[in-house]
């Protein structure tokens, strides 16, 4: 099967990392990928390493005709059978098929990892949906059951060499390591987890990520008197090192439509402590496979993670039945064979089958 995947992208994230993730393992099932994309150095060489064409367009504003006119002509060229689109900006440069193009009849699927609007899909035919929830929302605003498949994001993390050297970055070896990975933004509610930590006495944290609120974060830092215990990472490709590093990966954020991070900690088995935004509260079983608490609830992050660090029979407990919800439910087979039965089931559906 064909299949264009297109994404215009921030430099890094969540969905960033997923996308390539999923692009590169559809490639590796024997599927023939294209990726069109926004100029990204790294995400550009890591797909192309995987023997992955890639395509670079601006995916500018409203006056960006290039970016049409060029997409038009990779789909002329290639002739997928279904093009996949990320997020909402990539959705509306991709062209529904018409007999104009000249070419057979193809599908776009677009594949939403948050609560979008639905006016932003118009050239969409059929959607997949990162999280049961998000299927509703587009239910609720007007799009057929029958166009929309949830299909659940897998977490597939690099093999480990070595643990990152704790003392490469001034950690004591016996002091409890939490981490936490995510863009440095307010939905990430790295703020409420440096005051929690505040409140954990001898717990050193790790932050994995950047982004625009890492001057603010950095100050705050300072101002608790956490200095000694924080270690600010930047972005990093060794998210399976920091994973196997670390005693609990703990998820703080306020906003996060599903939330890879807590997958990567039960593939990694670190136990977890979130919050209980919208991604994590459809998946953690609170007490199960995780610990769960408010969002923006300080205190209440800072008891569960003391509650994590002083027992060792709830850590065990944690990890384990994470882990298992992780082979049930996220691993790499399953989702690529769920976005390839998708497809091939709407192919059959609008009788385009002969075609593959």
């Amino acid at each position: 099967m064909k299949i264009l995947q297109v994404m215009a992208g921030a430099a890094q994230g969540g969905a960033e990392t997923a996308f390539v993730d999923m692009c590169i393992a559809l490639h590796e099932a024997g599927e023939e990928i294209e990726v069109v994309t926004r100029k990204n150095p790294a995400r550009q060489a890591r797909l192309q390493a995987a023997g992955l064409k890639v395509h670079i367009l601006p995916f500018g504003g409203v006056v960006d005709i290039f970016t049409t006119l060029r997409m038009r002509k990779i789909i002329r060229e290639f002739k997928p059978h279904i093009i996949q689109t990320w997020m909402s900006r990539a959705a509306q440069r991709t062209p529904r098929w018409s007999t104009s193009e000249g070419i057979p009849r193809y599908l776009v699927v677009s594949r939403l990892g948050g609560y979008y609007k639905a006016a932003h899909f118009a050239q969409t035919d059929y959607y997949s949906t990162i999280t049961p929830d998000i299927r509703r929302h587009l239910i609720e605003a007007g799009i057929p059951e029958n166009k929309i498949r949830h299909i659940n994001n897998f977490a597939e993390l690099e093999p480990v060499g070595q643990p990152v050297d704790r003392a490469a970055l001034n950690t004591p070896p016996d002091a409890p390591l939490l981490l936490a990975l995510g863009r440095l933004h307010q939905a990430k509610a790295m703020d409420v987890l440096l005051r929690a930590v505040s409140r954990v006495p001898g717990a050193y944290l790790w932050i994995a990520g950047d982004g625009p609120d890492r001057a603010a974060l950095e100050a705050e830092c300072t101002r608790l008197g956490l200095d000694d215990r924080v270690r600010f990472l930047g972005w990093r490709d060794d998210r399976a090192a920091l994973f196997a590093t670390a005693d609990i990966c703990v998820f703080p954020s306020r906003y996060e439509p599903f939330g890879t991070v807590f997958v990567q900690a039960w593939a990694q088995r670190v136990p977890l402590v979130t919050t209980a935004s919208d991604g994590p509260r459809q998946y953690v079983r609170d007490g199960e496979d995780g610990l769960m608490v408010p969002v923006d609830d300080i205190e209440g992050l800072a008891a569960a993670i003391q509650r994590v660090v002083a027992d060792p029979d709830l850590r065990a407990r944690l990890t384990e039945n994470g882990y298992r919800r992780y082979q049930a439910e996220f691993t790499k087979s399953q989702t690529v064979a769920a976005y390839l039965g998708y497809y091939h089931d709407i192919l059959k559906r609008e009788g385009l089958t002969a075609q593959i």
